[in-house]
């Protein structure tokens, strides 16, 4: 069974996601619903990491040899950018992060409909859900961004 190899990659996804939604929020202060929106979702993210525990301990997570999650996680924003383009960038290297992490929600939830997880299932229907939220933000806001970034800023 193959489930621990996604399993470990959703729990890495989330916690990169987490540090990147906490970067941002750092770096773009001046922006007052970017930080604090950005750390609401880092807990959200958190949070869902949290929950994976029990079936991570379940499951296993990972096996010593199998480097699948290496070769498919995203690296977290380490510097976020200044400026309005910066911040254009970084909500997108954010949406990014963002979309993986929904993905190997959907994987992982094709899986536990497969092997009738009731409890698996319950926790993904809460954290798909709020991973959908998030990425739905980042889009308005990125919309919201992009014309002064793209075309006003200098």
């Amino acid at each position: 069974m193959k489930l621990p190899v996604y399993l470990s990659l959703l729990a890495e996804s989330e916690s990169t996601l987490a540090r990147s939604f906490r970067q941002v929020a750092d770096a773009h202060g001046d922006e007052p619903d970017v930080h604090l929106l950005c750390l609401t979702l880092a807990a959200q993210c958190e949070d869902h990491r949290t929950r994976l525990d029990p079936v991570i301990e379940r499951y296993g997570s990972s096996s010593e040899g199998d480097d699948e999650p290496e070769r498919l996680h995203a690296d977290a924003i380490e510097e976020a950018r200044s400026g309005p383009l910066g911040l254009l960038r970084d909500l997108q290297d954010l949406y990014l992060l963002a979309s993986l992490t929904d993905v190997t929600w959907t994987m992982v939830k094709q899986a536990a409909q497969a092997l009738r997880d009731a409890e698996l299932l319950q926790i993904i229907a809460g954290c798909e859900h709020e991973t959908s939220v998030q990425l739905r933000w980042l889009m308005t806001r990125m919309k919201q961004a992009a014309p002064q970034a793209l075309i006003a800023a200098s």
